[in-house]
């Protein structure tokens, strides 16, 4: 596959690796900061128009936060298949819904492409749908990432609380802030810390006065988000080709795994 990569930092690099050891082509790197990029478009209608004539057959966008959604809404209308890695920009979730409708564009996004990851999403919802109804334990989460990370907290943590939430019906806020009062019943914490140069650590906690579960994913490289990119462009694109899924729409990775 023709590969067009939209944001060249340390993770578009790692993509263009993976991409190639995978057996696919990178017809062109964009990104306006980037000294060794094939173009630094210096706006999200430039980035779209050398996409558009580097003959790329899929797109993955893994830029930042104040330049992604332009990015979507510029690309979409190319009808490509759209993989986004990007976070921080989900409040804009519903604009960039209705981006894909109108141009027919099709988009599949996720906080964290680490099937590991997507795996301990589904571990984490099941610990949930069981420790639900134990009221002697508290749940909470704690996420770790290193010093570069431009937003906190991380994409993977909110999913992850999200999920939580789908079963713990007690739980009906997440708060990411610092606590200088009791906390509510209702509220969910989810703690962050930034340092050194870790990949990523998640961590949910069922917290007891008897004892203690932790379920904890840890990253050992950022090479597994990826491989995991390139192979999610794979099974979206052919899910687009067979009719499998639709065009028009945004999906995730349980669209797909």
């Amino acid at each position: 596959m023709n590969i067009a990569i939209v944001g060249y930092g340390k993770m578009g690099h790692m993509i263009k690796n993976a991409a190639e050891r995978l057996g696919h082509r990178i017809v062109l790197t964009a990104d306006p900061a980037a000294s060794d990029a094939d173009v630094k478009p210096a706006s999200a209608t430039d980035t779209a128009r050398a996409v558009k004539s580097s003959g790329a057959e899929g797109v993955i966008e893994f830029s930042r936060p104040s330049v992604a959604v332009e990015n979507m809404h510029s690309l979409l209308p190319l009808s490509l298949p759209l993989v986004v890695g990007t976070t921080g920009w989900t409040e804009s979730l519903q604009a960039v819904e209705k981006r894909a409708a109108d141009t027919g564009g099709a988009l599949l996004y996720s906080s964290n492409f680490s099937i590991g990851v997507n795996m301990f999403y589904k571990i984490v919802s099941e610990a949930a749908r069981l420790m639900k109804d134990c009221s002697d334990y508290d749940v909470a989460v704690w996420e770790a990432h290193h010093n570069q990370k431009a937003d906190s907290p991380s994409g993977t943590a909110l999913e992850i609380a999200r999920r939580i939430m789908a079963e713990y019906t007690t739980k009906t806020k997440i708060v990411s802030d610092s606590f200088h009062r009791k906390p509510e019943e209702n509220e969910l914490s989810l703690a962050s810390t930034r340092c050194g140069s870790n990949p990523g650590e998640h961590t949910v906690f069922f917290d007891g006065q008897a004892d203690t579960i932790e379920l904890t994913h840890r990253a050992r490289s950022r090479e597994g988000f990826a491989f995991g990119a390139v192979r999610s462009l794979e099974r979206f694109s052919s899910a687009l080709k067979t009719g499998t899924l639709q065009k028009g729409r945004v999906y995730t990775m349980q669209d797909i795994f």
